[in-house]
């Protein structure tokens, strides 16, 4: 036993998969939430060291597109790009379920899947994020699902189960120790190429991501911002994975920000099903919530263009708008095989 929960049950603590393993009542559970969660293996994960890859290394959380009419199985975990020479070929372009970083000391820090896709969450949001450790074990905290994106004081730590205060009010990600140990020349810029295509040109499908931020970029080169796209033509040489300003298919243009918001949604589990397509009945006009309407749900919504009072349609009495759900249900008349729904295999955390 950890502790208390609010309603005065006890709580339990799994020390070995570092989970929640309270049942109902207050009761000692059987297993804890991570249980299923199986070991990873040698090949799931890398260890990586800069020095060696003079052409940069580049590390991102690897999230389901927020589109997909591939027959390709999800790729989960941390992606991992690394080229031994500048402008050359990479000769890492994988997915793995963690990643261990040599850094300048010669320690080797590890990043994980959750780290890796949480800091895009929080950094799609503009939050900022720090290295945390538990003040009663040390254990590494990472700030998950609503906790991502609320900057608070008092954690729950993973590693033993306990509650604790920070100094002050922020948002922990493990991730942010391997960031400061590397020099900050990293750059954003917005790619320059625009795309139109068709989805019939690309019968193995086509896949659309929001570009983020790199956790971790030593490239000299500035890290491109937009829309990333995987098309699957009929050869090799038809294939598209780039990173466009302007994406255009089937006639229906995208809004960067509309899917880079609505990829890192699809990273928050408390909001799930809760992103809808809103209208508003007096002018016609999307509605797009942005900021922190981004990810909470609320009942009242607003016409950002004649100031009407808005209400979405559906089983939630409150929603979030994106007006992107509807431009993919355009798309998919136009797919080439019904569109991938990927579950989610994160938890809800909240308060």
């Amino acid at each position: 036993m950890v502790g208390l929960r609010r309603d005065g049950g006890k709580r339990f603590w799994c020390l070995e998969h570092k989970g929640d393993a309270t049942a109902k009542y207050g009761r000692r559970g059987k297993s804890c939430r991570y249980a299923h969660v199986l070991p990873l293996s040698r090949d799931e994960k890398l260890t990586i060291d800069p020095a060696v890859y003079r052409g940069g290394i580049a590390i991102w959380g690897a999230v389901p597109p927020i589109y997909d009419t591939t027959p390709l199985p999800l790729e989960r975990g941390v992606h991992v790009h690394a080229r031994k020479h500048p402008r050359g070929k990479k000769v890492i372009d994988h997915t793995y379920r963690a990643v261990q970083v040599v850094v300048s000391s010669g320690e080797t820090l590890e990043i994980s899947e959750l780290d890796a896709i949480y800091f895009m969450v929080s950094s799609v949001f503009g939050y900022v994020m720090k290295f945390v450790e538990c003040t009663f074990c040390n254990y590494p905290h990472l700030d998950k699902d609503w906790f991502s994106v609320h900057n608070h004081r008092r954690h729950l730590c993973a590693g033993c189960g306990h509650l604790f205060k920070d100094d002050v009010s922020g948002i922990g990600n493990p991730a942010m120790k391997i960031r400061a140990s590397f020099s900050n020349n990293h750059k954003v810029k917005v790619a320059r190429r625009k795309k139109r295509l068709r989805q019939r040109d690309y019968p193995g499908g086509i896949q659309i991501w929001g570009s983020n931020p790199a956790l971790l970029w030593t490239a000299s080169r500035s890290e491109e911002a937009g829309i990333h796209i995987h098309a699957f033509g009929r050869t090799k040489k038809d294939n598209i994975d780039d990173t466009f300003s302007s994406v255009t298919i089937d006639g229906i243009t995208l809004d960067p920000h509309l899917v880079r918001v609505r990829m890192a949604q699809s990273g928050l589990p408390h909001i799930a099903g809760r992103v809808v397509n809103i209208y508003c009945e007096q002018c016609g006009e999307p509605h797009f919530d942005d900021v922190d309407n981004a990810f909470t749900p609320h009942d009242d919504h607003y016409c950002h263009l004649c100031g009407s009072k808005l209400r979405s349609k559906g089983r939630f009495r409150k929603t979030i708008g994106n007006p992107l759900c509807d431009t993919l249900d355009q798309l998919a008349k136009f797919a080439v095989r019904q569109p991938q729904k990927h579950d989610s295999y994160l938890f809800t955390e909240t308060l």
